[in-house]
């Protein structure tokens, strides 16, 4: 899966947390939002000043829900639940052990999420 192909899924399957999604697809979709992020802090701050930020938090508020749907997906392909996904809310341990399943393959059969992704 490629970048534009990855985004496109991401908005399409907008608050679908059903399925699987394999690891390109959260990746590429994790760099859309970095690069994304990083050219609208830096549009807030030559638009509004350094200390008003504007697009960047609008932008995060709409891409949310997506970021969750990935996420969800993305440990379902693991063949785990989406409800880890509230490991995020512990400081620095929660990370870690999210990163640590995020960047494992994804279960090669069908699991209780479905058949894997196609490529």
């Amino acid at each position: 899966m490629d970048f534009k192909t990855a985004v496109t899924t991401c908005f399409n399957k907008y608050a679908t947390f059903e399925g699987r999604a394999r690891r390109s697809e959260y990746w590429w979709w994790f760099l859309f939002l970095l690069l994304s992020n990083l050219v609208l802090g830096l549009l807030d701050g030559a638009l509004f000043g350094e200390n008003t930020a504007i697009l960047g938090p609008l932008f995060s508020l709409a891409v949310f829900l997506p970021s969750l749907a990935v996420g969800a997906r993305r440990l379902h392909d693991t063949g785990r639940s989406g409800w880890w996904l509230l490991l995020g809310l512990i400081p620095l341990v929660g990370f870690l052990v999210l990163l640590f399943f995020f960047v494992q393959p994804g279960d090669e059969a069908t699991n209780e999420y479905g058949p894997p992704p196609r490529s």
